[in-house]
Formats: structure tokens, C-alpha cells, sequence
């Protein structure tokens, strides 16, 4: 899609960090937007802010663990906009716990928001692109926790699992009109650490939340200096523009982990290297 101006956009998770950088660079880019978020206060605080510099912006909250709630928003857009050519899923949250530390309702809250929402997504919105023969664009935020698996369990099952999802899909929808890319960011300045906002009320009770009061571990005090210190989202959504114009398959903000995706290909390769030549019992 290489002219975005007049084009229609849907972005979860599209009050804060990623999103809204992403939201913002696509509505400076010409393109009407359908932000879309579980915070109703902080969505419509930054619908208005954006409104005010005359961009095309509307808002719907949602929870997008929820099929029915993205089928309504989906609707909204449509009611509003007429048709839509560009879906960004993107909406996130960390946590789940560790290893020992988990439970069912953990998993369910991190694979809904982070995985289902961008199957329901594409299975919603797809149609919808096709339907006007337009062209469009998927873009659907993973993590490089998606190439390397660094973070919470279920934080990286649910990244490889974008990862997977786009690079399966990219070719089947290129035949469709409709372009594929997988962002996988780095450290960006972003709430991540601060999940536990977004739990839905019907979680409230049955997800661990951090012991608020407990000493943090080495890796979350590094991770929070990273993140506060880290990559501004507006540029990561002024990447993302020049990548739905390209076609990216990839979108990565830095090379900062290139190290740790080089030496798991490397540990991939030993795999394979340890069984050549041997011929295989059949």
C-alpha cells in the first residue's frame, strides 16, 4: 500500500505506548483512524488530543480478549468509516508469572489479549479488506521476545505465536491483495510494566498479581530502567507506516537483540548439524 492518505485504519491498544505512537503516525500520514482500547478514559483523552491537530480520529473501548467486543468494534469502524484497509493488532500485556508461579486464568488473560486478539483480529477484519478490493495491510505487533524466548513463559509462547501467524499468513493474503508484517520492537517507552491496569473485572480475583510491597528481581529493575529509557513510540509508528508502504515482513525498531536471534539460528543449526549424514530408520 504505497499511498496511506484517505486510507482507514483499526489499532488496539491505541490509548498509550506502541499504539498510540503508531496511531498518531498513521493519522499524520493522511489516514483516518478507529483507535481502539480497554481504558475508555485514556482513549478519549487521546482521541481529543489527536482530533485537536484536525486528524481523522474516532474511538471505541473494547476488550479485545473478547471476540464479541472486537466484533463490535469492528462493526463501529465500519459505521463510522465505511471500510477499513489497514488492521494493526497490537494491543498487549505482560506477566502470567513464571514457572511455578502460574495458573490457568493467567494463561487465559495473556493468550487472549496477545494471541487470540490477532487470530480474531485478522478473522474479522480480512473479509472486511477483501470485501471493497482496495488492498490492505496487517500488521500485527509480536515482540523480539518473539524470536528469542527471554521474557515470562507466557509472554514469549504468545509472541512466537504472531511471529508464526504472520509468516504462515503473509503468503496466503499477498494473493488476496492484503500485506503482512510482524513488528517485533525492543525496549520502548511503554506501561508493559504496568499490565495489571488492563485486567478485566471478570479476572480480577482469579489472576496473581505482583506482590506490590515485594523486592523486584534483577531482571525487572533492569527491564524498567530499559523500558523508561527506551525508544520513543512515535518513531516505532512512523516505522510501522514506512513499513505497511513497503510490504515489510520484519519491522524491528533496533538491533540491539540481532546478537541473541544470531546465536538461536546458530543453536538451531547445531541441531541439524548434529544429525547429518546419519540415514534415518524408516
Amino acid at each position: 500500500m504505497q499511498h496511506l492518505a484517505g486510507k482507514v485504519a483499526f489499532v488496539t491498544g491505541a490509548a498509550s505506548g506502541i499504539g498510540l505512537g503508531i496511531a498518531e503516525a498513521l493519522a499524520q500520514a493522511g489516514v483516518k483512524v478507529m483507535m481502539a482500547d480497554i481504558e475508555a478514559d485514556a482513549l478519549a483523552a487521546q482521541v481529543a488530543r489527536l482530533a485537536a491537530t484536525n486528524a481523522d480520529v474516532a474511538g471505541i473501548r473494547a476488550d479485545v480478549s473478547l471476540k464479541a467486543e472486537l466484533r463490535r468494534a469492528a462493526d463501529a469502524t465500519i459505521e463510522r468509516f465505511g471500510k477499513v484497509h489497514i488492521l494493526v493488532n497490537n494491543a498487549g500485556v505482560g506477566g502470567g508469572g513464571s514457572y511455578g508461579e502460574w495458573n490457568d486464568a493467567a494463561w487465559d488473560w495473556v493468550i487472549g489479549v496477545n494471541l487470540m486478539s490477532v487470530v480474531w483480529g485478522i478473522e474479522i477484519f480480512g473479509p472486511l479488506m477483501e470485501a471493497h478490493g482496495e488492498g490492505g495491510h496487517i500488521v500485527s505487533t509480536a515482540s523480539m521476545a518473539g524470536l528469542v524466548a527471554a521474557v515470562a513463559p507466557g509472554y514469549n509462547v504468545t509472541k512466537y505465536g504472531v511471529v508464526a501467524l504472520s509468516e504462515g499468513l503473509r503468503p496466503t493474503l499477498a494473493a488476496r491483495g492484503i500485506g503482512v508484517s510482524v513488528l517485533c520492537p525492543g525496549f520502548i517507552r511503554t506501561r508493559i510494566m504496568e499490565s495489571a491496569r488492563a485486567l478485566p473485572e471478570r479476572l480480577a480475583d482469579k489472576v496473581a498479581l505482583p506482590d506490590p510491597t515485594a523486592v523486584p528481581s534483577e531482571f525487572a529493575v533492569m527491564a524498567a530502567q530499559a523500558i523508561a529509557n527506551g525508544i520513543d513510540p512515535l518513531y516505532v509508528g512512523e516505522l510501522v507506516v514506512e513499513a505497511i508502504e513497503g510490504d515489510w515482513p520484519y519491522i524491528f525498531t533496533d538491533n540491539e537483540f540481532e546478537g541473541g536471534v544470531d546465536l538461536r539460528f546458530a543453536a538451531i543449526k547445531a541441531g541439524f548439524d548434529k544429525i547429518r549424514g546419519r540415514v534415518p530408520r524408516r
